[in-house]
């Protein structure tokens, strides 16, 4: 009955469709454009796919977190409001400054256009972190999910009516990536924050999305830094475009919880604020054991299926060695286990453990580099090696995710 009245399917479901809609854009503008001029705009999505872990999913399950907590009242959200636009609004700019000064490395073109677009992107991920975190908070699944949806089916739509009218200026399909941000306008409710004069939930905006931010974009760099970790080793294009395609290929599953995990970090949040310390407790022991026997699993069976399946998705001249697949497959499970570890340790309200773990994570990788030749073998284990510590670290984070007797 609970699951149809509020569609908690709705969201999962809009996550997958979210994720295979994105790679449908990216595809239609290597199409138009051919791989040199796409460049800007790839480099133009990797900066947003940052934006998105270091302010898009910081303020969704903060504001999920706040709103969960007090009851349903939304007045700390609407309270900090001013102080984090003039935040988000004063990291835009100084991201606009940076990449006018160093737009003919970073985008290979001149013009002032792509700087602008980078700044507009932060200042649309928050807006998007907004929206989703009020429709999640307020328990609106289905709304929630569509408007993971409508943002990429906006890009696709976009993207090829331009493909379509022979239009081949990169400017205009980065301008349809950032645009497409806008489509949180279609739910204007969310912007009309409801208040009933409640007390603060004790939890400072500026810390909760401090800690996150910093632990998201250190997350990100492990999950994504491999292939130009392996490349500055000097190793063969070849070698790097096969860790790519497995990173690519095992991360998939990931790449589409992310957008379902608001949903765990409401959960998390009543059993934290009802002092269920019994509840806290079994998930975490069931989130420890499951990821860790799914990964000691992932590790023989990646090894196995990932050549081939590599192959198949991205063609015969992709090849990923078996080793590769199989610590790439293993780290990717431990990553899943890690994103639901990490909505554990936001429904406590404090997010500094999120970047100890990180932290601690990147140290581990580079001891395995270290005391390696650095292959694509050795890159491929310390990413599940930087996977492992962080996720260990998470899931016992007991005293940081509000478990207290």
């Amino acid at each position: 009955m609970g699951l149809r009245r509020d569609r908690s399917f709705a969201l999962p479901l809009g996550s997958l469709a979210s994720g295979v809609l994105a790679y449908v854009f990216f595809a239609v503008v290597t199409r138009a454009l051919g791989a040199d001029d796409a460049a800007p705009v790839s480099v133009l999505w990797t900066l947003w796919s940052f934006a998105g872990a270091a302010l898009a999913f910081p303020v969704q399950h903060w504001v999920v977190r706040t709103v969960t907590a007090a009851g349903g009242d939304e007045h700390d959200v609407r309270a900090a409001l001013p102080g984090l636009g003039s935040t988000v609004l004063g990291v835009s700019v100084l991201c606009t400054l940076v990449a006018l000064l160093g737009r003919d490395p970073l985008f290979g073109v001149g013009g002032v256009g792509f700087p602008v677009l980078l700044g507009v992107l932060v200042l649309g991920s928050a807006y998007v972190g907004l929206v989703r975190g009020v429709l999640a908070g307020r328990r609106r699944w289905g709304a929630a999910g569509l408007a993971l949806v409508a943002e990429n089916g906006v890009r696709v739509v976009a993207a090829g009516v331009l493909l379509v009218t022979g239009v081949d200026s990169p400017l205009l399909f980065g301008v349809v990536l950032v645009a497409a941000q806008g489509v949180g306008v279609l739910w204007p409710s969310t912007l009309h924050l409801r208040s009933r004069g409640g007390g603060p939930t004790g939890v400072r905006w500026w810390s909760f999305l401090g800690g996150a931010a910093s632990g998201q974009l250190l997350s990100q760099l492990v999950l994504t830094g491999g292939p130009v970790v392996l490349a500055l080793s000097g190793a063969a294009p070849r070698e790097v475009t096969g860790l790519f395609a497995a990173l690519a290929l095992f991360r998939a599953p990931y790449t589409v919880a992310v957008g379902a995990v608001p949903q765990l970090t409401a959960r998390f949040t009543r059993q934290s604020v009802a002092g269920d310390a019994g509840a806290l407790t079994r998930e975490r022991w069931l989130l420890g054991g499951a990821t860790l026997a799914l990964a000691a699993v992932a590790l023989p069976l990646g090894g196995w299926l990932g050549p081939p399946l590599v192959e198949l998705v991205f063609g015969a001249d992709v090849v990923a060695p078996a080793a590769v697949c199989g610590w790439v497959a293993a780290g990717s499970v431990l990553a899943l286990g890690g994103l639901a570890a990490t909505a554990l340790v936001m429904a406590g309200g404090s997010t500094r453990a999120l970047a100890r773990a990180w932290g601690a994570g990147l140290a581990a990788a580079a001891v395995v580099l270290l005391v390696t030749e650095r292959d694509d073998t050795a890159v491929a284990g310390a990413f599940a090696a930087a996977e492992a510590a962080a996720f260990l670290l998470l899931v016992t984070a007991r005293r940081r995710a509000g478990e207290r007797p």
